[in-house]
């Protein structure tokens, strides 16, 4: 996985692809000390990414209400932004679709 540079105490403080200058020890992706080293990395972007799915449906819903409530027309959002938009309400309406094992009874 990765060829690592330790600190004195024998903590990673540095990982690379390759084995270049400090970087000699390699070790596998599951080690639990480069995995505690990448947690600590990536820890704060990965709890903000964590949420970013969850605040696109709210800002999609945000978007909707402030269409209907006719406070924006949907033709003033850049084409862009129109694209994106339509795009998801039909990938959400085909999933939703895709979804319904029961159907209309």
């Amino acid at each position: 996985m990765a060829y690592v540079k330790r600190d004195s105490g024998g903590a990673i403080v540095a990982a690379s692809a390759a084995p270049e200058g400090d970087y000699r020890e390699w070790v596998d992706a599951d080690d639990p000390a480069l995995q505690a080293f990448v947690s600590e990395l990536t820890g704060d972007q990965a709890g903000l990414e964590a949420t970013d799915q969850d605040f696109v449906r709210v800002l999609e819903d945000v978007v909707d209400l402030l269409i209907n409530k006719g406070v924006i027309l949907f033709t003033e959002l850049p084409d862009s932004a129109q694209h994106k938009i339509l795009t998801r309400q039909r990938l959400r309406t085909e999933l939703g679709a895709a979804l319904d094992l029961l159907g209309e009874d």
